[in-house]
């Protein structure tokens, strides 16, 4: 099945402008593409991985499904220079004592099912994403949200410097709650975005439908199917095929695979994107000693630049060096020294009582670490292989256990877990606050690692009311630091991103926070 289809065309010429970002807001660089014709009636095919077992927003974070596929909005949003931009509020502004945020919301907007969009239904939608999800406290809690005409009040106990850029998180995607519906499985909530969606089927594909209530114009294709192909080769071959015309997930070694074709236009970006692993702090790891062996003994310098061709930078911090939040001046003192890792083991004790290679415990029991890593991308499974094999250098016996993303959900709210692998966005609010707060902060409802560091916390509490951007700078650099000499996480790299589609795929655009996969200027050529 081609990706597009060959129904009538209207005759309206549009040249898309292929261009690669080489960092945030970075230069753009254009390439030639075919100019076509564009079809006002358009299918698209879409590869992805599978991300979401049900369409339930306030759940994990199957909310970025919904906004991913054109089908959720927020009152505000995102732009392709990670600038924030009203989308269904107007515009918005806080009182004098920094405790209320006023947005006003626009008029002559609709639902997909025709309900007009107002105050008193934004405040309806927010009200049920505090009640269903234990992970809204973490970005701001209300002490009301009161709807007064068009105008939308929300009042804090204490300031939030950056609640408008929380509410652009897909987790607080506005939905008309009038159908009375308490839990979305396969059925999906009727948002305000340029798609509906018309089937989902967990971990095989989503169709989404053009809305016709639409407030922003016309979406550009009338059907798209997101099609899940976890296998990066297939989901590759797929799209030379030309079975889909885009492609989400594949990584730089792809590029080999479309050499010599010239319909592939190929996007990069040096995203937001952090690679972690948890260690779980109620086990074994709760050792600092351990801990400090274990990041000792990795070499990420390695993994980066020979495993992954170069399409990462080396990890050592919470937050990426795409964001300026003082990278080049954190100090990380359990760099790559796999004699420093062993000498740290024998040291506290940890010795191969039994001769198979692999340390024991100090009291002598058998040492053996866990490491979770999920399925869906490729580069996870490259970083998790080579620390085992390093690990092993150094005496550390680790076990894979590879799972689905749904799955490693779950293992990571258990806690079920020494090592889990993380993949994630270090800024999904514009700044890494709530990153910071989400993962290291002793009470999120996230931190199933066991983390505690009341300095740690003390500092996130300050950082959370601060709105002046050198001292949120200043702040969050003095976290980082705390993190790194805790040794609470290994930082493996900050990953490239890359989008490849056929160039009659027209208006697509990649994203530094990247929750806008499908947006309404989206089009097929013919």
């Amino acid at each position: 099945m081609k990706f597009f289809t060959k129904k009538s065309f209207a005759f309206l010429m549009a040249i898309l402008m292929m261009f690669t970002l080489v960092a945030c807001g970075g230069e753009k660089k254009e390439e030639t593409t075919v100019a076509g014709t564009e079809n006002t009636n358009g299918e698209l095919v879409i590869g992805v991985t599978s991300f979401a077992d049900t369409l339930e927003p306030t759940e994990q974070y199957f909310s970025w499904v919904i906004t991913r596929y054109g089908v959720g909005e927020n009152l505000v949003r995102f732009d392709e220079h990670g600038d924030l931009q009203a989308s269904l509020a107007e515009d918005w502004k806080v009182s004098d004592d920094k405790l209320t945020w006023e947005f006003k919301i626009r008029d002559g907007v609709k639902f997909s099912n025709g309900n007009p969009l107002t105050a008193e239904a934004v405040k309806s939608s927010l009200d049920r994403t505090f009640r269903k999800s234990k992970r809204a406290d973490g970005f701001f809690k209300p002490t009301s949200i009161v709807a007064d005409g068009q105008t939308l009040k929300i009042t804090t106990d204490k300031p939030v410097a950056i609640l408008p850029q929380c509410l652009a998180d897909p987790l607080f995607l506005i939905i008309d709650t009038s159908d009375n519906v308490e839990e979305y499985t396969t059925n999906a909530p009727i948002c305000t975005g340029p798609y509906v969606f018309k089937e989902f089927v967990p971990t095989e594909y989503a169709v989404v439908e053009r809305n016709e209530n639409y407030w922003g114009g016309k979406p550009g294709l009338a059907k798209v199917t997101f099609k899940c192909i976890n296998d990066q080769s297939t989901r590759a071959l797929s799209l030379k095929s030309g079975e889909i015309g885009v492609a989400y997930n594949l990584k730089i070694e792809n590029k080999a695979d479309f050499e010599g074709q010239d319909d592939i236009n190929i996007q990069e970006l040096k995203s937001l994107r952090s690679t972690y692993a948890f260690m779980n702090q109620h086990g074994a790891l709760g050792d600092l000693s351990l801990r400090q062996a274990l990041l000792r003994a990795l070499d990420k310098k390695t993994y980066t630049e020979k495993l992954l061709g170069g399409a990462a930078t080396p990890g050592k911090a919470p937050i990426p060096p795409t964001l300026d939040f003082g990278f080049d001046k954190l100090v990380d003192e359990n760099a790559f020294n796999p004699e420093s890792a062993k000498e740290i083991l024998a040291k506290a004790g940890y010795k191969d009582v039994d001769g198979d290679g692999f340390v024991e415990k100090p009291d002598g029991s058998k040492l053996e670490l866990n490491f979770v890593i999920y399925t869906s991308r490729e580069e996870l499974k490259v970083y998790a292989q080579a620390a085992q094999a390093n690990l092993k250098d150094v005496g550390i016996n680790v076990n894979l256990k590879t799972v689905s993303y749904e799955t490693l959900l779950d293992m990571r709210d258990s806690g079920n877990f020494d090592l889990l692998i993380w993949n994630v966005l270090a800024a999904n609010t514009g700044d890494p606050e709530k990153y910071l707060y989400e993962n290291w902060d002793s009470s999120s409802a996230s931190n199933q690692a066991g983390y505690k560091n009341a300095k740690v916390d003390e500092l996130l509490d300050k950082l959370n009311v601060e709105f002046d951007p050198e001292k949120r700078k200043d702040l969050a650099i003095e976290i980082q630091q705390l993190i790194m000499n805790d040794a609470a996480t290994v930082f493996f790299g900050y990953e490239t991103t890359f989008l490849y589609s056929n160039k009659k795929v027209q208006n697509l655009k990649m994203f530094p926070m990247d929750y806008y996969w499908l947006t309404k200027d989206v089009t097929v050529s013919e």
